[in-house]
């Protein structure tokens, strides 16, 4: 398992053409903070993206988001309370079907944790919650293979996304 230490570094930029990145100021400072921070933060065209691996926020097969959590949450939630934008809270899985007892796919699990970090950001960190929404991609946006375990781990995540205003 990752600890909050262990939290994913940077990724490379892809070599030639690269998609173009929100200019929104207050997104740019925050993702510098956030990358000082040592935290995964790309800036997309949609907005500043923080993806936090399951591991580090969620037990296996499971919802509620741990207590070692709080404080990488911490962290991103007073990042979110400097800025003014809407924040997508993006559930992500691996490709393997779930087989438990409280959720009947990896759509309903994925959507769930989006809708438990909802919670802890509105009711602990105080993020009014007309700035946030969730999304669930189950296992349908996977950021790397589902071939392998390593794979596999990454597609469980958990996306914040702040939202660049201008884009939309």
């Amino acid at each position: 398992p990752q600890s909050a230490q262990d939290l994913h570094q940077p990724q490379p930029q892809p070599q030639g053409q690269s998609e173009p990145k929100t200019q929104d100021p207050a997104l740019v400072q925050a993702d510098e903070k956030l990358r000082s921070q040592g935290l995964d933060a790309r800036l997309e065209k949609r907005g500043l993206v923080i993806s936090l691996p399951q591991a580090i926020l969620f037990p296996s097969g499971e919802d509620h988001v741990m207590p070692s959590a709080l404080p990488v949450v911490s962290q991103i939630a007073e990042v979110i309370a400097s800025v003014p934008n809407k924040v997508a809270l993006v559930g992500h899985a691996d490709s393997i079907p779930i087989h438990n007892k409280r959720f009947q796919s990896n759509w309903e699990l994925s959507a769930a944790r989006s809708v438990n970090l909802l919670e802890v950001l509105s009711t602990r960190y105080g993020i009014a919650e007309s700035r946030l929404s969730v999304q669930s991609y189950g296992s349908n946006d996977p950021k790397d293979s589902n071939d392998t375990e390593a794979g596999r781990a990454e597609n469980r995540r958990v996306e914040i996304l702040l939202l660049d205003e201008s884009a939309q």
